[in-house]
């Protein structure tokens, strides 16, 4: 299975971040699964990348051209597509994944979990989806998500479809069990 990680390009303030997202990289690839994500060599990206290559798995990247250019890009990757624009990269990453995963980060990594979320609302793609809730990294969101469903504006059907997980068994155990919703429309 290949799995769509998104992380930030930064390392966060704790150290639990990082080991969080070794452990978790780690462990899909003792699993035999591979990784897909942006393609940086910084920040969670990078320590998900190089733990998951130091294991011995296989690492799939995919950047802008802008941010090749401006050096970022890992240079150790199994596979590394440049791409023109990012959202040519949402597409590609999406299309490659089986499942979607969100550690920790910024405005670019809630951005793109939260598009692939509405994909699968959308019914675009039926694809598990998850927030690996490090230290409560992603308590806020869920709440919202909750308000969301509460408000009228999530069906009690997609209420669990961004679903919160500890480590890289729980999330595995969400993937191996998984329903999509049924379609809004149709």
């Amino acid at each position: 299975m290949r799995i769509t990680v998104y992380a930030g390009s930064a390392l966060g303030n704790q150290a639990i971040y990082q080991e969080a997202a070794a452990a978790f990289a780690k462990q899909l690839v003792a699993e035999g699964h591979e990784i897909v994500y942006g393609g940086g060599a910084a920040g969670l990206m990078g320590v998900v990348a190089d733990s998951a290559l130091a294991a011995g798995g296989r690492v799939t990247g995919v950047i802008p051209k802008h941010l090749v250019d401006a050096e970022v890009a890992h240079q150790g990757l199994t596979e590394l597509h440049i791409v023109d624009t990012m959202h040519q990269r949402k597409q590609i990453m999406a299309d490659l994944a089986d499942a979607f995963v969100a550690l920790p980060g910024g405005v670019g990594t809630v951005e793109e979990i939260l598009e692939a979320w509405a994909w699968l609302i959308l019914g675009r793609h039926g694809k598990p989806m998850a927030l690996l809730n490090v230290d409560g990294y992603w308590d806020r969101l869920l709440r919202m998500i909750c308000r969301m469903s509460a408000s009228g504006f999530l069906r009690e059907q997609e209420l669990g479809t961004l679903a919160s997980v500890g480590d890289a068994n729980e999330f595995l155990d969400l993937v191996s069990q998984w329903e999509p919703p049924p379609p809004r429309w149709g």
